[in-house]
Parts: C-alpha cells; structure tokens; sequence
C-alpha cells in the first residue's frame, strides 16, 4: 500500500495507512519518544511506521497516479524496501528540482528519493545514489506528419524543441546547442506536443514507451531518434545514510536474483532488457 500526500495546486488524493503501523516488529524510539520517529532494522524512519519517499508526479511508467492511487516502476521497488523494514511506503509529491539539491531528504520530510533520476557527479554532491537500477535512454518523439527524421533535423529545419525542466534530457540537448522550451512535468511535455506549441521533445524513452501504449498516441506521434546517453537511475538518500542506502541495494539485488525484479520490470516497462535492467553488471 502506499500513500499520497498532494504537493501540488491539483488535489492529490491522501490514503491514510491505518492498521497496526505503531506496533511495527524490531522499531525502537531513537528520540524518547518525542517526534514519533524510530529506527527499524538499524535504519532510521522520518515518520514512525513508515518509509516516506519523495517523488514528482507524473512519471509514467515510474510513477503515476493509477486507479486513485500512486503506483509504478519506482513505487514498486521501493514496496520491496518497506517489506523488507517491515513498514508501508507512504509517496510525498514535490517540485523536482528539490532532487538535485537533497532538500526535502536534509529537512527529514522524506527518507529517500525516487522519480526516474539519473546518477550525475553533479547531483552526487548533495545525495547518496543507490546502485543503479535502471539504464535510460532519450528518445525523440514527433508527430507522423511533421518531416522530422532525427534530432538533427529538428535543428536544420528551425522546429521549436521542448524537454522537462531540470532532466538530463533538457541538459543534454542545451550541450548540443539546442534552446528548448521548458515544461514541469512529463504531461506538460507531451500536451506541448499535441497542442503545437513545439514540434518535437526529447525525454526518457521509457516515459515515451508509456504514452505510445495509447492508441490514440501512437497513431499520431512516433519515435525518429534514440539517443544512448549512458545515463543511469538510482533513488537517493541523505548524504551518510548508509544504513537506509545499503537497504536498498540489498532489496534490489534480491529482486534480481530471485525474478521478482524482472516481473515489475515486465509489467511497468515492458519485454525484459538484461543490459538495461542491470547496467551495472553490463
């Protein structure tokens, strides 16, 4: 079960974790009792009975509200982790760019991050990655009917280029001398899309992978370039939580040996990629 807290100017739906989460097995109070936080399996909790994860929404197919309630890639294994403490995840939604800096993990709202965020030495300055989990790459998406055949061509024929706010796939068109039109969300890139305001975008390929599961998108748009960045995904922690950081890494490798890795990988992302779900052994 994982719950949502709303961040943002839409109402978020909040489901309250309830039954027996103040009687969690192995806890023990780290403070005396005062705040309610505790520390289970040496892993210290932000909030009592739960591993709190912040995220931005909407990442499909990483995370995304389906049927009332956040699911995903990323929440997927990140329940595994909560398992494993013997706590629920509970999903705090919050701007992006609080991923970078390591904001919400340094004030103690969130134990860790998740929100299909690339490992960057940049970003390793201010938050601990876990292993990687996944390898991305960056597609371009664009309508059938628009005469774009690469990326390249974006630039040659003057077509405007948009790309989510604060992504490496904003970095990485800017380093090739690109000007993109920005937008906050990955919903926010496609709808720039539909509605003409840019002719093309660049963002994860797995999120565009999610939306061409539609019909109705894929019927209109397709993918003319695929650019391999060697970029890689962790979740993040405080800088020095090693405790909740090898906790991680331990239910991740875990889930690799034993297929459970595999089947949410198959059910969120689609046909298993060995290469890509284990970069860092390829």
């Amino acid at each position: 079960m994982t719950t949502l807290l709303g961040r943002r100017t839409r109402a978020l739906a909040a489901i309250t974790v309830t039954a027996g989460l103040a009687l969690v097995a192995g806890c023990s109070s780290d403070d005396g009792g005062g705040s309610g936080k505790t520390t289970v399996k040496g892993v210290h909790l932000a909030k009592a009975g739960q591993l709190t994860t912040c995220t931005h929404l909407p990442y499909p197919p990483f995370q995304s509200e389906v049927d009332g309630k956040v699911q995903g890639f990323d929440v997927a294994l990140i329940d595994l982790v909560a398992k494993d403490l013997g706590v629920e995840q509970e999903i705090l939604d919050t701007p992006f760019e609080n991923f970078k800096t390591g904001a919400f993990l340094n004030s103690g709202e969130c134990d860790l991050a998740a929100a299909g965020m690339t490992i960057t030495d940049e970003r390793k300055k201010n938050v601990d990655f876990s292993a990687p989990y996944f390898e991305a790459t960056q597609a371009v998406l664009v309508a059938k009917d628009s005469g774009i055949a690469s990326l390249a061509d974006v630039k040659a024929k003057g077509k405007k280029l948009g790309a989510q706010a604060q992504t490496t796939g904003e970095d990485y068109v800017k380093e090739k001398g690109y000007d993109p039109i920005s937008f906050e969300s990955s919903d926010a890139v496609l709808n720039g899309l539909r509605t003409g305001q840019v002719k093309a975008v660049v963002i994860d390929y797995p999120v565009v992978q999610g939306w061409l599961k539609d019909k109705a998108t894929a019927d209109k748009f397709e993918v003319v370039d695929n650019l391999k960045t060697g970029e890689e995904y962790g979740f993040t922690v405080k800088k020095g939580n090693t405790a909740l950081r090898d906790a991680i890494d331990k239910a991740l490798k875990q889930a690799k040996a034993d297929g459970t890795y595999k089947k949410i990988y198959e059910k969120w992302i689609g046909p298993y990629d060995a290469s890509v779900a284990s970069p860092a052994a390829s």
